[in-house]
């Protein structure tokens, strides 16, 4: 690369790196970095470059007080955008702590170094049941080429055992299945998919794969055994899955206290049917996946939320509290 392009480009990495509105960076300091570099420059010529970089959209402005200098004041993003980035990754648990501060350090580099240092201050959000399998990004990479291709997967699932004798730590499986789609939902990482012999979705880990390949076979029609036709509706799918259990689905209609209103418009959306029963009570309906991530989402609430329908959800529920019951009479 020519010296002169160079030159260019170092003054916009030093700018970017080392300044911000209240922390410009004056000439003398930008030639001093150009001579580490190994390119003399004269003040005259700093100007050019700070112009060029101006015309090609770079917001670089000149400070006049209290210090003079350059600084460069706008950026992709900034301080509490990145903020809310490195909050997500540090807090999520399938980023293995290694990749965590990989990632912390990129999205670091977005700042300046003092601006940075506000983050430092400011970040706390530490998570201690991250992920150990370092295999999940080349999962995540794999599974999302075989949704866009529509061909089948091959992987080993891992699942922690409880052995009475205490010897067999975990269990491994091998599966090969059609994936649809990828979700993230209660601090993990879940793929939708489907073994060819059953006619449902099935929701598994994605920090719990490993030796993943993607095979010549192509996927199963998920409109051949779902009501979905085409695209799989991964926003539709999340709404009716509780705790991402799967189950038959059905239109429930609940009997909720009003003091649980704002929860149940957060789980179902502002959409739903809202109709008085009396002072202290309201109606609603949704359509959903009855299942034991249901009955466990309901009977959080106590006697907040009664089932009117349909029967079954509430026949679930009544052995649910009758088998808690059972444990704490005897």
């Amino acid at each position: 690369m020519q010296p002169s392009k160079m030159k260019t480009l170092l003054i916009y990495e030093y700018l970017k790196k080392h300044s911000d509105d209240e922390h410009p960076v004056s000439s003398t300091e930008l030639i001093k970095m150009l001579n580490e570099n190994g390119i003399k420059a004269e003040r005259k010529s700093i100007y050019s470059d700070i112009d060029a970089l101006n015309e090609i959209g770079c917001d670089i402005i000149t400070v006049r007080s209290p210090q003079r200098g350059y600084a460069m004041v706008s950026r992709d993003f900034q301080i509490p955008e990145v903020r809310l980035l490195i909050d997500a990754v540090s807090s999520a648990g399938f980023i293995t702590p290694k990749k965590t501060e990989e990632l912390i350090s990129k999205l670091e580099g977005l700042l300046s170094e003092n601006q940075v240092k506000q983050l430092h201050s400011q970040v706390n959000c530490k998570n201690m049941n991250k992920c150990d399998n370092e295999e999940i990004y080349y999962v995540i990479d794999s599974l999302d080429k075989a949704i866009t291709q529509k061909k089948q997967v091959k992987f080993v699932y891992k699942r922690r055992n409880v052995d009475k004798e205490n010897k067999k730590r975990y269990t491994e499986k091998t599966f090969i299945v059609s994936p649809y789609s990828l979700i993230w939902n209660d601090d993990h990482y879940y793929l939708v998919c489907n073994k060819s012999k059953y006619d449902n979705l099935l929701n598994l880990r994605l920090d719990r794969m490993k030796k993943i390949s993607i095979t010549d076979e192509p996927c199963r029609p998920i409109e051949s055994f779902t009501e979905y036709h085409g695209e799989f509706d991964s926003a539709l799918y999340k709404s009716k899955a509780f705790n991402m259990f799967g189950g038959e689905n059905m239109k429930i209609k609940i009997k909720c206290s009003l003091k649980i209103q704002e929860e149940v418009l957060d789980r179902f959306g502002s959409g739903i049917p809202l109709k008085a029963v009396d002072t202290d009570h309201f109606e609603t309906q949704a359509d959903v996946y009855v299942s034991d991530g249901l009955v466990s989402w309901i009977m959080q609430f106590g006697a907040d939320i009664e089932v009117l329908e349909p029967k079954s959800l509430a026949d679930m529920i009544l052995e649910r509290a009758k088998a808690i019951s059972a444990v704490y009479s005897t």
